[in-house]
Parts: C-alpha cells; structure tokens; sequence
C-alpha cells in the first residue's frame, strides 16, 4: 500500500493514514515524564502499551509458543486431566438410581401390554359406526342422533314425535339446512343453532344438521284428545299429568315412574324447554316409560284450554300460593299440572289453573324436587279417590 503526498488532505485522521505502518511513534519515556511532572502519579504500562502505533509485537517461533502453551487449555497433559476426571465421576443413570429403582420403570412386555389394549380399545370404538359420546352430561349420554340432511328430513317426515330436537350449524349459509329448518318448524320440533364442534360431538358425518331422538315415539295430542272429551261426557274420571321445564331426565324419569303408579291416564309434555325422552329417562323410569302414554301436543297451551272447556279440571303445583294441597275438593276430571324447581308453572299454564295447590313446607327448604311435588299432589288425589 502507497500513500501520495497530497497537500489538499488535512487533519490528524487523514496523517495517520498516510503513517501507518512507516514510522513508530516514540515510545513513552516515564523518568521523562517524572521529572517534568512530580507531582502526578503514573501507572504501569505494559509492553502492549508502550508499543508505538503501528508496532507489531516480536516475533516468537512455534517452539516457544508450544513451550508456553505446555500444560495449559488444549495440551495432552490437560486433555488427559479431563478424561481422569470423566472416568471418575458417577453417570447420570447411577444418580437417578438413588431415587428410581429399576423395577419402577415399565418393562418392554409392559409397554407391549399397553399398546394391544389400547388397540383393541381403539378396534371396540371403531365398531360403533362413528358414535361419538356426546357433550354434557356423561348419566345422559348417549343420546340417539342422527346426522346428515337426507336422514334428518325422512325423520322429520315420517316420525316427527320421535325427534326431541334438531340441531342446525350457526351460520351455515346453506339453503337445504334453510329449508330443513322450516320443515322441523311446520312439525313442532324445537330447534337450536349450535357450533361445527356441538354436531361433531353427536355424530359424524352430519352435514351440518343433527336430529335429537327419543327413546319413545310421543303420541299426537290431535289421535287421543277425543277420548278424553269423551269421558267428560260418560263420567269416567280421568287423570292427566302435565310437567314443563325439567331439564334434568332423572327427574323427568321419576315423574314418569310416580305418573305410571299413581294412575295418571296420560303424561303431556311441552314441545320445548324440557329434557328429552333420553337413556337416563329410560333407566330411571324402571320400566314406566314403555308403559305410560306420553303425549306432545304441538300447542300444549291450547290443549289444555280445551280440556278446561270440556270441563276438566285444571291445577297447579306452586309454593307461591296459600291454597293447601292437603284435603283439597278435586274433582272426577283433573289435569294436575307442575313445573321445574327453580322456574316453576309456566305463566300460561298458571294463569289458566281454576287453583294452584301448595305443598306443606318447612320455610328453610327452598322447593322441592319438582318429581317429588308432582308424585305428592298425585297421591293426595289417588288417596281420596280410592277412599270414596
């Protein structure tokens, strides 16, 4: 590298470019500086310090350097000092053995054992053609559902008191579930816009609309609404229990197994806002669900008002009341109707009841179950009726 002596480039930048690498500086001379500057201390320089700028360190050859660098990082005596040292500390198994024994780990015939059940598991879940245990409440489940467009509207057609309920995907934006939604409507069958997720959880593949089942197919309120007018007119006493916002099947069971005992003629149940005839209805029932009639009139306000114009008559089970149930005058004709625990009688149900009976109660307790009121009013009508 050449430098040109240009007399435009100014600056010590520029004067140190031009001498770098040529001449040494000076090197600092401290007996100098001590006489010229008594009274100011100085510290040590190294030899790197003393050197000028541009000084390159003298030169060793390779054998000082190795010599030097006997013993340290990097040389065999050091290498062999580590392998001493590897050899002589305990290996991380023998460390956890302090703490694990060997026979706490599974073995390989374990792991083989693991694997064939969980095939198996896997084979048993296959054979259930795509059943996917429902989401909610493991008692209920498993609840019939039928998925996919084509299936659901056969239901709908053929068995629409078979359906409890039909599920739709939110927002789908697919015209035949439009089409399907109106015709579960014109049938009285509720239906509810869930997530993708819900209906996978039924059944799969389901194209977006899943069928509810129930365990029974309910009877058409229009088929045995005559039998009923016609008994007001021969005198035959008749007994209908009506039961509205039971969302639990353990308690909509009891009431079926209480109605069954307690001679109710007929159970009637609202389209919507209940639990579904499911398993654990059926279970809980012990065998009085395939003996009970079980009605769903499509309008359960109407049918009752038309039992109250044959002249039934119509009660409520209500602790907002202070009319008591105990020796109450019923009559021949009575439809006997109650409520879930926590809302209760249905304000159109309420508002048609010629009285609505309360259940002696300990002011502590809050309600009572709404199986248990329903079973109590059923026994005080069976009891005076079988005692005259």
């Amino acid at each position: 590298m050449s430098f040109n002596n240009d007399d435009s480039r100014r600056g010590f930048g520029n004067d140190r470019k031009r001498n770098f690498g040529r001449s040494p500086r000076p090197n600092f001379d401290e007996n100098r500086f001590n006489r010229e500057h008594p009274d100011e201390a100085t510290a040590p320089h190294s030899d790197r310090e003393n050197r000028g700028f541009g000084e390159r360190p003298e030169r060793r050859s390779f054998g000082e350097r190795a010599t030097e660098r006997r013993g340290g990082i990097g040389s065999q005596a050091h290498l062999r000092r580590d392998r001493e040292n590897f050899a002589s500390r305990p290996s991380r198994f023998e460390e956890r053995a302090e703490h694990h024994s060997l026979s706490d780990r599974p073995t390989f015939d374990d792991r083989r054992n693991f694997n064939s059940e969980r095939r198996e598991f896997d084979k048993s879940r296959a054979n259930q053609e795509n059943f996917v245990p429902a989401v909610g409440d493991a008692d209920a489940a498993p609840q019939v559902a039928v998925g996919g467009i084509k299936e659901v509207e056969e239901l709908l057609n053929k068995s629409p008191l078979q359906v409890h309920r039909v599920l739709f995907m939110h927002k789908s934006g697919n015209p035949k579930l439009y089409e399907l939604q109106k015709l579960a409507k014109r049938a009285h069958v509720h239906v509810q816009q869930v997530d993708s997720k819900i209906l996978d959880s039924y059944a799969r593949p389901n194209h977006g609309v899943v069928a509810l089942m129930n365990e029974k197919e309910l009877l058409n309120w229009m088929d045995v609404r005559e039998e009923f007018f016609k008994a007001r007119d021969t005198g035959e006493k008749k007994l209908i229990a009506v039961a509205t916002n039971i969302e639990d099947p353990r308690n909509l069971g009891a009431c079926i197994r209480s109605s069954l005992a307690l001679g109710v003629d007929i159970l009637l149940l609202p389209a919507k806002g209940m639990c579904g005839i499911t398993p654990s209805v059926a279970r809980t029932s012990a065998g009085a669900l395939e003996k009970l009639r079980i009605c769903r009139p499509d309008n359960l306000e109407g049918a009752i008002g038309e039992l109250k114009m044959a002249g039934y008559q119509i009660l409520g089970l209500d602790a907002d009341t202070e009319t008591n149930l105990a020796g109450f005058d019923f009559a021949d004709h009575v439809v006997l109707a109650v409520g879930g625990e926590d809302v209760g009688l249905p304000p159109f149900i309420k508002k048609q009841c010629d009285a609505v009976l309360r259940i002696p109660m300990k002011p502590e307790a809050h309600s009572y179950n709404a199986s248990v009121a329903l079973s109590l009013g059923l026994y005080e009508y069976a009891r005076l009726r079988i005692k005259a």
